[in-house]
């Protein structure tokens, strides 16, 4: 059994209202890194991204920008 975080930013952008490019521009991180956090296409998290966004959205538990997610061991 193995596990993948996964940032869930697409569905918080949604429950609170809030574009791309709003979020850029009150989190002062790059629309395309955002972009790709929310699309789950960025491999990498940067701990400094988060906290911006988190900070933006004013979100006080990292665990509602991050889910563990099982896989299956063939996705890794």
């Amino acid at each position: 059994m193995a596990y993948k975080v996964v940032v869930v930013l697409k569905e918080l952008l949604e429950e609170r209202d809030i574009s791309l490019n709003e979020l850029s521009l009150r989190a002062d991180v790059r629309r395309a890194a955002i972009s790709e956090l929310s699309n789950g296409k960025r491999e990498n998290i940067n701990f400094e991204h988060l906290a911006k966004i988190a900070e933006a959205l004013e979100i006080k538990d990292i665990n509602k920008i991050l889910k563990l997610v099982e896989i299956e061991d063939n996705e890794k």
